[in-house]
């Protein structure tokens, strides 16, 4: 094999190729590391800090090791990456080509059969066909010159156009070997195609889905991998929470229904009795959805009323009749079997959630004006990825940069079931003590106190005038965006030239590209921008920061993890709690410096962080700063490293 030491340094091939790359101490201890997991099939976590190239780190030993790797992410946008820009530039720099592929979820493929129920569905869905027609005629026409059914492709169709749900399958409404496409089904020449390359990259989310439920017809990808590499793995034990719960949901029900009516009418089999039946379905689903109105968006399980849990049962009995109507072996229709086999496993996951022990998991219902679902999930998953693990002897890698607190891997470790796995920190290459400073400004109000975020808009103002806007405002609550958004903007003045862009004012992407291409723009966010989210260069001087992101109370996986802490005689405040909001908030901070030549000041409004004893777990986490309470000097560090394109103004 290739010394990793030459094709990582100075005078190697990706020094040679790849633009911008450069030599890193960090990136080679890291490739090392993954090289000899990978040959011992061992367990390895990674803490990358920003700008050690992990990607790269870990793709390089993959490719030479001459094993099937699959490389697990956590949002497309990584999965894009990896396929169209980093595997390729690493195979090229190295000459050694890989056979690889990219597999998403069903929902991203076209589905040939559900396009031609579309068409077919005729008078049972005048909705669709009202609303539909236009975009349908765009899906027919690439429907017929596409090569993978990748519905990215069609960007003339947006992602939220409500009829890619009708034209692409679930593992539930999924006919399998038994669907009339089965032989042009995107899906299973996606899954063909993942099971002969070297290295296949997935995301979190379809890694589980193999993991835990094992897709009927179309293999499974674990048994012939020999090595699984979990990157942004620090999203993956909540991950693994959702696909280890169970949840019956309002519009899977009424799409069960829909379709149930679409398999009838295109079978002929539409009689009086099987539409009373359907009818029957979506009226249980309807009384069920009239009961959980007005209780509030999120109900515990104990405070549900006996008419809910009545309505529930009555669901229960309605699926029982459908399942045992429409899944008749003699049924000539392989869609209405299915359709009766999707009755089946939903009263099945009801059932679970009516009758399960209070003493395993936590059950509770959620309502909103668009549906509403049951929902039940552990109060542990570690024991259960544990028993994958083991029963799969590949190697196992786990990175991201946000696993550990401070030193410790324990809290991600004991997540996953990994106690025993080797552990390795990998500080970041960039001089945060001269490019960075940390402001914890004097004087404000405890978090809980109704004047905080004016206090807070008041501490930051100063600093954005300094920066000439080029910040991020980030929030733990859409409650203190909204009230953020309306004192900034009524504290600006004639002077201040600088644009606001406001999560839920435009699409993510789009407010991105927007504050990118503006260059002196201030844009104020809630969760979705405290991660995987990149702005190089001085558009991004300040990040500020409105609390320590403790997850909300009310939060199901929260509440879960907690009574298994507590039943185990343990403290889930210091032992979960504290730890998560120390990762969330090493998220939210590694926004700013993302390029060795970034500079820029954090602004942490908490005052918890220097009254509470667990403050010092936060801070000791974060990148080696120079750490100010003055404000003075925090404006004296962003003028001095923006210089002319800072304005000269007082603040």
């Amino acid at each position: 094999m290739p010394d990793l030491r030459f094709l990582l340094g100075e005078s190697g091939p990706l020094a040679e190729t790849v633009s911008g790359f450069r030599p890193r101490r960090g990136q080679l201890a890291m490739a090392l590391a993954v090289e000899a997991a990978l040959a011992a099939r061992g367990r390895l976590v990674v803490e990358a800090g920003t700008g050690t190239g992990k990607t790269f780190a870990y793709l390089l030993p993959a490719i030479l090791s001459g094993r099937r790797v699959i490389v697990s992410t956590g949002t497309r946008t990584l999965q894009d990456q990896l396929y169209h820009r980093d595997l390729p530039a690493v195979s090229a720099a190295i000459g050694r080509p890989v056979r690889v592929a990219l597999l998403k979820g069903r929902a991203n493929y076209l589905c040939r059969h559900r396009l031609a129920l579309a068409h077919g569905a005729g008078d049972e869905l005048p909705g669709l066909a009202r609303q539909g027609r236009r975009m349908l005629a765009r899906i027919d026409a690439w429907a017929r010159i596409t090569s993978t059914g990748d519905t990215g492709e069609l960007e003339s169709v947006p992602d939220t156009e409500p009829l890619w749900s009708q034209v692409t399958s679930t593992r539930d409404n999924c006919l399998g070997q038994d669907c009339p496409e089965f032989r042009d089904c995107h899906v299973v020449a996606a899954r063909r195609a993942a099971q002969a390359a070297d290295l296949v990259i997935v995301n979190h989310h379809l890694l589980l889905a193999d993991l835990a439920l094992k897709e009927e017809g179309f293999g499974e990808l674990l048994p012939g991998a020999d090595a699984v590499i979990l990157d942004e793995a620090h999203q993956f034990p909540d991950v693994a929470a959702q696909f280890f719960g169970t949840r019956v949901a309002s519009r899977p029900l009424l799409a069960l229904a829909r379709d149930t009516l679409a398999e009838l009418t295109r079978a002929g089999l539409l009689d009086g009795t099987a539409r009373a039946t359907v009818e029957a379905l979506e009226g249980a689903v309807a009384t069920l959805g009239r009961v959980l109105a007005g209780l509030g968006e999120r109900i515990d399980w104990p405070l549900l009323p006996d008419a809910a849990l009545e309505a529930a049962h009555e669901l229960a009995r309605a699926l029982a009749a459908a399942a045992e109507r429409f899944g008749e072996p003699a049924l000539e229709s392989a869609g209405v079997r299915q359709c009766g086999r999707r009755a089946l496993e939903a009263g099945a996951r009801l059932t679970t959630i009516l009758e399960s022990d209070p003493g395993e998991g936590l059950r509770w219902a959620e309502s909103e004006a668009r549906g509403y679902s049951l929902e039940w999930t552990p109060f542990e998953v570690a024991a259960r990825l544990r028993a994958h693990f083991d029963a799969r002897p590949c190697a196992w890698v786990c990175t991201s940069a946000t696993l550990a607190v401070d030193e410790d891997f324990s809290h991600f470790t004991g997540r996953m079931g990994l106690g025993d796995a080797d552990c390795l920190r990998v500080p970041s290459p960039f001089d945060y003590e001269n490019q960075a400073r940390l402001y914890l400004p004097r004087g404000l109000p405890a978090p809980a106190d109704p004047g905080y975020t004016a206090a807070l808009i008041e501490a930051a103002l100063p600093l954005v005038r300094a920066a000439g806007g080029r910040s991020f405002l980030l929030f733990t609550s859409y409650r203190a965006l909204g009230e953020g958004t309306r004192r900034l903007r009524a504290a600006l003045g004639p002077g201040d030239a600088f644009p606001v862009l406001v999560q839920g004012e435009a699409p993510r992407d789009a407010l991105l590209r927007r504050f990118r291409e503006l260059g002196n723009a201030v844009l104020l966010g809630t969760g979705s921008f405290w991660e995987g989210v990149d702005v190089r260069g001085p558009a991004l001087s300040l990040v500020a920061i409105d609390k320590l992101p403790f997850a909300a109370p009310d939060d199901p996986l929260l509440k879960a993890r907690l009574e298994g802490l507590k039943r185990a005689g343990r403290n889930g405040f210091l032992e979960y709690q504290v730890p998560q909001a120390v990762l969330a908030l090493k998220q939210g901070v590694g926004r700013l410096i993302r390029d060795p030549d970034d500079f820029g000041v954090v602004l942490l409004g908490d005052p918890r962080l220097t009254t509470k004893g667990y403050g010092r777990a936060f801070l000791a986490s974060l990148p080696p700063m120079g750490v100010t309470r003055e404000r003075d000097e925090a404006v004296a560090f962003l003028r001095h490293h923006l210089g002319s394109l800072a304005p000269t103004g007082t603040p």
